[in-house]
């Protein structure tokens, strides 16, 4: 047996080279026990096989005669597999003073949940790219060996897009081979996202990124069902490092999960890991970074909730509350609307800008036809029920750039978004009575003359013993409860909040 520092004093090679080696898979992986002299400064050493003198002449003559470290590799594993050095033969060669290598145990498959590693062990480069190609979680393994970038750090979500990120000088600067990289993940998004178009892929992309991003282009890989694509790639740093990855992209609803395993290197947990995919998944939502989006919120709340739970029996009642939301919940999907907490019996969604998207449009659009479900509903109700009680959700809606992230409960993964739009909202929704739905003038401000023109919407207000309603206008929230002769209250902090009541759409 020969030391891992022997090896250096007699070829030449550094530590970091030796380490190279192995992670490649050109020399097996050393046996570590404690220093056998007492002039060895390290208390434990690696012990190699005598033949790795051999291996590594073998590498350095054919690196001088031109060959790459890929090159390399891929020769060394067609002519022969890795040594395993803890064979019970080697260990009576070289002596009964090694520590033995104990026999793996058959085990039984993992369970989600019984998993020992998470996410956080993972010590390989990864990240999740999600459908509008940002990255939603990263490691500090990938930030420094594949981007260059601390993207954890980035609080702007569109900031985070792949593509853009690929288009950095920072990146540039990193990676020779770049190109390749790009190539590979346009092929794996494709594969996942068949309606993936080049030209909008980010806002603001430039003629020279289009064209690069076409001449790059690859055909979508024809596995749509494989939960795995992988395909090895050496990325070459400026520096002159090279390192060859086995890299995994993992398809989800949610998006798409890559890993780069080090060639020659096992890691067997982590594959493990990777093959719990509701695990995986879920582990990856519980550690999304959060992000300064912008947004529109939307919260309703069911009018008079108490008094129709006293009228009814609670097997009746919570069959209306459940048949409510059943009711509405296919119109929050269908405007891509994210569901939040929201307490009471009520709801709270959030509508994120996204390309392609008109998210306000959106959430407007959902509010109003919501409030026609609701009306069809409570007919319903009406006549099974043969009482006069109507059913009403009453809605208000805020915009503005929040920081929205998921919050870790013990059962489940809640999305959330802080800050005061997210309140006013709710303020809004408090305000409504009879079905309406209250926003901002802010909100208006933000649609353009089209989409306002599309939208009716204005203030009543009373003229002596009639009521006119004023389109296309506005009022201060104390001064629409002045008219009504109520107080401020919990309204205080959104007094001089200027709202408009939603009536419906145009003709």
């Amino acid at each position: 047996m020969i030391t891992s520092k022997d090896i250096i004093e007699k070829t030449g090679i550094s530590r970091a080279t030796l380490n190279n080696y192995i992670r490649m898979g050109l020399l097996p992986r050393p046996l570590v026990k404690g220093a056998e002299s007492e002039d060895e400064t390290a208390r434990r050493i690696g012990y190699f096989p005598d033949s790795v003198l051999g291996d590594i002449e073998r590498i350095q003559r054919l690196k001088r005669e031109g060959a790459s470290m890929e090159e390399i590799a891929r020769q060394w594993s067609d002519v022969r597999p890795i040594r395993p050095l803890e064979t019970e033969k080697r260990r009576r060669e070289d002596g009964p003073d090694l520590e033995p290598v104990p026999a793996r145990k058959e085990e039984p498959p993992v369970e989600a949940g019984q998993l020992k590693l998470t996410i956080e062990d993972i010590k390989i480069p990864a990240y999740l790219i999600n459908p509008n190609y940002q990255v939603e979680w990263i490691n500090p393994e990938a930030e420094e060996q594949v981007f260059n970038t601390r993207l954890s750090k980035v609080v702007n979500l569109e900031a985070r897009n792949i593509f853009k990120v690929f288009f950095n000088w920072e990146f540039h600067e990193h990676l020779e081979n770049w190109k390749d990289l790009v190539a590979f993940h346009l092929g794996v998004l494709k594969a996942k996202f068949p309606d993936l178009a080049i030209d909008r892929l980010y806002e603001g992309m430039g003629d020279r990124e289009i064209q690069l991003l076409e001449e790059l282009d690859v055909e979508a890989v024809d596995r749509p069902d494989q939960q795995f694509n992988s395909r090895p790639l050496t990325l070459v740093g400026r520096d002159g490092s090279r390192f060859i990855f086995q890299i995994y992209a993992m398809f989800f609803r949610e998006g798409v999960f890559f890993t780069y395993v080090p060639v020659g290197e096992e890691a067997p947990d982590v594959m493990e890991f990777l093959s719990c995919r509701r695990t995986v998944i879920n582990e990856l939502l519980k550690r999304r970074m959060p992000a300064l989006v912008n947004l529109c919120v939307l919260v309703a709340d069911l009018q008079d909730s108490v008094k129709i739970c006293a009228e009814l029996m609670p097997g009746e009642y919570f069959e209306l509350i459940n048949g409510l939301w059943r009711t509405v919940s296919e119109l929050f999907e269908k405007y891509n609307g994210i569901s939040g907490k929201h307490a009471g019996d009520g709801v709270l969604y959030y509508f994120i800008q996204k390309p392609g998207t008109n998210y306000l449009m959106d959430a407007m659009n959902c509010a109003l036809e919501v409030r026609e479900q609701i009306s069809r509903f409570s007919h319903e109700w009406r006549l099974r029920k043969g009482w006069l009680n109507d059913l009403y959700l009453n809605i208000g809606l805020n915009e503005g750039q929040e920081f929205f992230g998921t919050i870790r409960s013990s059962a489940s993964i809640e999305f959330t978004a802080l800050g005061d739009s997210i309140n006013y909202a709710g303020r809004l929704s408090d305000l409504a009575r009879f079905g309406a739905i209250w926003t901002t003038k802010g909100l208006i401000n933000k649609l353009d003359q089209e989409e306002q023109e599309r939208i009716r919407f204005g203030v009543h207000r009373r003229e002596g013993d009639r009521e006119i309603f004023i389109e296309n206008s506005f009022i201060r929230v104390s001064d629409l409860l002045r008219g009504q002769d109520k107080p401020l209250g919990k309204f205080q902090d959104i007094a001089t909040l200027p709202i408009t009541e939603i009536m419906g759409w145009h003709n």
